[in-house]
């Protein structure tokens, strides 16, 4: 899985590869081991560094809580911010 993220909007689009698609079709979920989970974990926390870097004034004053709304967009939609 990619997360490509577009410096000027911080926007972001998760790409999977066919193999894991194919796993997610299969199986409907990912396993991950203890040290799989551990090294994605600290991949993931490098990320969301980079991620707050490239998000703007207002996107980054942004807090977020239990009752934050996560949604996605269709990835071909044209007219997504």
């Amino acid at each position: 899985m990619l997360f490509r993220q577009d410096p000027k909007t911080g926007a972001c689009d998760i790409v999977f590869s066919k193999q894991e698609i194919e796993i997610i079709q299969k199986k409907e979920k990912i396993h991950l081991s203890a040290e799989s989970l551990r090294h994605f974990g600290n991949v993931l926390m490098r990320m969301v560094i980079e991620w707050n870097d490239n998000f703007g004034g207002g996107i980054k004053q942004l807090q977020s809580d239990s009752n934050s709304k996560v949604t996605g967009q269709d990835p071909d939609d044209k007219d997504r911010k």
